[in-house]
């Protein structure tokens, strides 16, 4: 039977073949680079506030409490976010410049919350309480970073399930004293040594017990 296709085709077929095959390889490569970088996560991208808010200069300059703001992160699951009452607080008597604050003097005419655009904010499927980590040492700064020297705030990592349960499976080297969750020091001293909530109910899956911080129901509902 005559050759249908010349030699010189079917060098140029394989040729082709191999940089199909090399460039899938490559795409998906990247893909899965990028997929893992803090790009993907939005990671150092500040997110568009109502009012211009500096950390810096609250938390940093002016050294206030994060409790003073986040009102609920020592017994809620969400910490909370500073409402037009404790912000007008302040600035109805301190640098009252009136433009800047026109979005909360609204939110306090109509009763409404301040709409915060929330830098930290996780899928609705993943359970996340501030309080359980907090009575667990875990300083703010663990998964926040330095807030105060952020004059817009960024997301400081990725929050992703992989560093989430990095952290999970080796929690003791990120955990302090209670007292030191609020500081702005690396965190030293000993963890809370008791167990709470799930942590008191172990799980054997096929003789073998289960962490329960890497149970999936722990942090997915």
């Amino acid at each position: 039977m005559p050759q249908i296709f010349s030699s010189r085709s079917d060098r140029r077929l394989r040729l082709a073949l191999a940089i199909g095959a090399a460039a899938l390889f490559l795409s998906l490569a990247v893909g899965f680079a990028y997929a893992r970088s803090g790009a993907a996560w939005a990671v150092g991208r500040p997110a568009l506030q109502p009012i211009p808010f500096s950390h810096a200069v609250h938390a940093g300059g002016l050294g206030l409490d994060c409790r003073f703001c986040h009102a609920g992160v020592e017994r809620e699951a969400a910490a909370g976010m500073p409402t037009a009452e404790t912000c007008l607080g302040c600035h109805a008597r301190v640098w009252t410049v009136v433009p800047q604050f026109a979005p909360l003097a609204t939110a306090l005419a109509r009763s409404t919350a301040v709409a915060w655009a929330s830098v930290h904010r996780l899928p609705d499927h993943v359970r996340f309480h501030h309080a359980a980590h907090v009575q667990s040492g875990v300083s703010c700064q663990t998964c926040h970073g330095p807030v105060w020297e952020m004059p817009r705030t960024v997301k400081a990592e990725t929050l992703s399930m992989g560093w989430c349960l990095d952290c999970h499976r080796d929690p003791a080297p990120r955990q302090g004293t209670v007292e030191q969750v609020f500081d702005r020091t690396p965190v030293e001293g000993q963890p809370p040594d008791r167990p709470f909530g799930l942590a008191a109910q172990p799980v054997l899956h096929q003789g073998i017990e289960v962490s329960p911080l890497t149970r999936c129901s722990t942090c997915h509902r």
